[in-house]
């Protein structure tokens, strides 16, 4: 009976101490931390972390406020009651200046952020958190450094020193979004990536091509998403969050979920989230033009033009959209890792909102009815295979396979007409990447590996008659069963000359075929296919150095190419009123040359300045220009009768500009940050005339007054873009004066504008945030450049956080 009495007594002891004991994880990768302080209010009691990120917490009282902090990491308070309910574990959060010391995008493995002679910026989870964006081009856009054109309210084009569209690459966790119809014109892909799933995003500045291959002339766009957290007790673990936000100017309602299940050697995480968006309201004060004056409603069988009540309401901008996210991770033992995601993204119709607004011939009424893009879809799935470990030619090899699957479509019907046109396309795209790590070799470390991409199109035209409902073949966008295909080879050296200086440089040929085949039953081709094999060399060279440990400066020379696609091709769309673009199969790569020089200069961990001037110059550029097809300058197209255009390599394009970043820290709560970014382009076509690059952005800028403590968040924001005067407008702009402001002379110019804007965030408890932003709070009525959409006017936008 003693020794029962004693084993019971050593039981109660033994799990008395061990509920002392916690670990403090890694947010990310749930390793421990070592030397983490833990401390009372008055310092009294204190304790560390050892080598495992364990330590006692007995001297604590249980609901006493404990402090967890760690120079790598933001500082953490709970009480020991608390961390009971959470399996007695603490995971901290990376502090940004931590986050950004590695990247991913330049090599496809872990490296040094002060190695890197590329202009890199990185936007992490918390940062995307505290503006609660709507989309993932907000996110961008919030960042300050990148524009972003929309066309429509699910919308987004991002514009990257004057390059914008196939010109830029898009890639989500190493994989290539970018496929076979990605158009000159503005692209909605962007859209399709949650917000809420982004673990961190990184953007290169300038081209990419030695890693990415073609389109990444501009700049790449790499989106990072959540990871699948282990467990590191003996225990399974289930942890998740929970989110809901309002605006107000489109009367947002927006849902999210996730939950993440921990083993030792597995993990899940799931995530759903689920945005209805309403009709945006414009704001108050600007240009009279922007207003929504009228739209088209259908009452007894006919198209009626009515008054629209509420002018500052742009009516059928609204829509909705659901995105799934399921990932799978399986780490057996430290050599290998297994990760498989399933993503999902689909809206519902959406309004091309800028085709809505488009007078008709006469200017007294709308050209169109109906203009909407049908539900755009996005499925990857994405298994990738890593080894970490010595081999005979590598340190680290990752296999990447992904399948994925776009789905678009164009619907459209003319004023007091029946028949609606619908264009579907359908792309199924393969890729597999084999990329390797050689860690050391001497001071010398390098990168390689291969790539092969497979894109097949499907298109298709239809007229109905919406009132029979009697269907019709119509001429597709593209040639059906096209196909899109790339092999290509690179090798990636970063050499340590000195400890202060790093050389970076790369190679890669790619080799690309494009085969389309033209059916002439209703359209009378010149040309029974295309059949394109193009090849393309391109390399860079760039060096990291630091004269003084608290000055850096780079220098980057680059070459970038983007091979035509289907889309250049091969497309027969109403470019705009009056123009119709037809296939040419005729085409040759375009090819960038580009070279950027960049400062940064720290003052004693108190200020920081950033600097950056690029020079980009684009040969056989691909632009859309008047052309001829079976011998004529016009045609007839959709009944009407047009000028012919065809994308051709008949321009160069010259595009330069700088970039200024600042940051200040000016007591431990108080910080400012800005950023300005000036840039300029030149297209000059074969016959030796200038005019504007479509994708130059206006000057834009932004500046940040930021107050923060343990528990609050605030920011009071300017945004600011400067004037684009008529004579400045690329010739394709100048004549859509329909979303353009007038002039004295009466000609169409892009208005400079500015936005005052506050946002705040409260942690209310360590599982309940909340936020509360004001944006645009003077109800400024303004058109971000080339956007068909009017931007937001006077918005509040609430949002509640819970973690679970």
């Amino acid at each position: 009976m003693h020794k029962v009495g004693f084993i019971v007594f050593l039981f109660f002891i033994t799990a008395s101490v061990s509920a002392q004991q916690i670990h403090v994880l890694d947010a990310d990768s749930g390793n421990g931390i070592v030397n983490a302080a833990i401390f009372n209010q008055d310092k009294s009691k204190t304790a560390i972390t050892d080598f495992d990120g364990r330590s006692d917490l007995s001297t604590f009282n249980p609901n006493e406020r404990i402090t967890f902090r760690h120079i790598s990491y933001e500082t953490f308070q709970t009480t020991k009651a608390q961390l009971s309910k959470k399996g007695n574990r603490v995971y901290l959060t990376l502090k940004p200046e931590q986050l950004d010391e590695v990247v991913m995008s330049v090599s496809k493995w872990e490296q040094q952020r002060k190695d890197i002679p590329q202009k890199i910026a990185s936007i992490d989870a918390r940062s995307i958190a505290f503006a609660n964006p709507q989309t993932s081009a907000d996110v961008l856009q919030n960042s300050g450094k990148v524009f972003v054109q929309k066309s429509q309210l699910g919308g987004g084009s991002p514009m990257i020193r004057g390059f914008s569209t196939n010109r830029l690459l898009l890639s989500v966790d190493g994989v290539r979004m970018n496929n076979a119809i990605f158009r000159g014109g503005n692209v909605q892909n962007v859209i399709s990536i949650d917000p809420f799933t982004i673990k961190n995003t990184e953007i290169i500045f300038g081209p990419g091509s030695v890693i990415y291959g073609s389109d990444a002339i501009g700049g790449v766009m790499n989106f990072f998403t959540q990871v699948p957290r282990f467990s590191y007790t003996d225990s399974l673990t289930f942890s998740g969050n929970t989110n809901y936000r309002f605006a107000s100017a489109n009367s947002e309602n927006t849902f999210h979920t996730d939950f993440n299940l921990g083993h030792q050697t597995w993990a899940a995480y799931t995530s759903f989230s689920y945005n209805d968006f309403g009709d945006l309201r414009m704001g108050s004060h600007g240009p009279e033009s922007y207003l929504r004056n009228n739209f088209v409603i259908r009452e007894n069988g006919q198209d009626a033009l009515v008054n629209n009540e509420n002018p500052k309401k742009q009516i059928t901008s609204g829509y909705n959209q659901i995105n799934f996210l399921q990932k799978f991770r399986y780490k057996p033992n430290n050599i290998w890792n297994y990760d498989l995601g399933l993503y999902y993204s689909e809206t519902s119709d959406y309004s091309r909102y800028d085709r809505l607004i488009r007078p008709n011939d006469t200017d007294d009424g709308l050209r169109s009815s109906e203009w909407f893009y049908g539900p755009q879809k996005w499925f990857m799935g994405n298994f990738q295979i890593t080894k970490q470990g010595k081999g005979k030619f590598y340190d680290g090899v990752k296999l990447t396979t992904a399948y994925q699957f776009f789905e678009e479509s164009r619907n459209s019907r003319n004023f007091q007409t029946l028949a609606r046109n619908t264009t579907l396309e359908q792309v199924d795209a393969l890729s597999v990447n084999l990329d390797f790590e050689n860690k050391k070799i001497g001071d010398l470390q390098l990168y390689y590996g291969a790539e092969y991409i497979f894109n097949k199109v499907r298109s298709f035209g239809e007229d109905r008659n919406i009132e029979t409902n009697e269907v019709s073949r119509a001429v597709s966008r593209h040639p059906d069963k096209s196909t899109w295909q790339t092999f290509a080879g690179y090798v990636n050296a970063s050499y340590q000359i000195k400890p202060n200086l790093t050389l970076l440089s790369g190679m890669r040929y790619s080799q690309v075929w494009v085969d389309a085949q033209f059916d002439d039953t209703l359209f009378d081709f010149p040309f029974d296919e295309a059949d394109l094999i193009t090849g393309a060399l391109t390399g860079s060279l760039g060096i990291s150095w630091f004269p003084k440990a608290d000055l850096q400066i780079t220098l980057n020379g680059s070459t970038g190419f983007r091979a035509p696609n289907i889309d250049d091709i091969g497309k027969i769309f109403d470019s705009e009123p009056g123009s119709v673009v037809v296939p040419n199969p005729d085409l040759e790569p375009e090819y960038a040359y580009n070279v950027d020089f960049g400062i940064q200069k720290n003052f004693n961990d108190k200020v920081v300045v950033k600097g950056a001037a690029f020079y980009t110059y684009l040969v056989d550029a691909l632009v859309r220009r008047d052309f001829t097809f079976n011998g004529l300058s016009e045609i007839e197209f959709n009944g009407e009768l047009s000028n012919v255009q065809a994308i051709q390599n008949a321009a160069k394009a010259y595009v330069y500009g700088f970039e200024f970043g600042a940051e200040a820290f000016m007591t431990e709560n108080l910080s400012f940050v800005g950023n300005l970014t000036i840039t300029e382009g030149i297209e000059e076509d074969s016959n030796g005339t200038d005019s504007a690059a479509r994708h130059a952005a206006p000057t834009f800028a932004d500046a940040h007054l930021i107050w923060k403590n343990q528990k609050f968040k605030a920011d009071l924001f300017l945004n600011y873009n400067e004037e684009i005067a008529f004579e400045d407008l690329a010739l394709s702009e100048q004549s859509k004066d329909f979303i353009y402001a007038s002039d004295k002379n009466g000609n169409p110019f892009s208005p400079s504008w500015y936005t005052l804007n506050f946002r705040s965030q409260y942690q209310i408890s360590n599982a309940l945030k909340t936020t509360l932003s004001l944006e645009n709070f003077t109800d400024q009525r303004y058109r971000t450049y080339s956007s068909g959409i009017v931007a937001p006017g006077i918005n509040l936008i609430l949002g509640l956080g819970y973690s679970f």
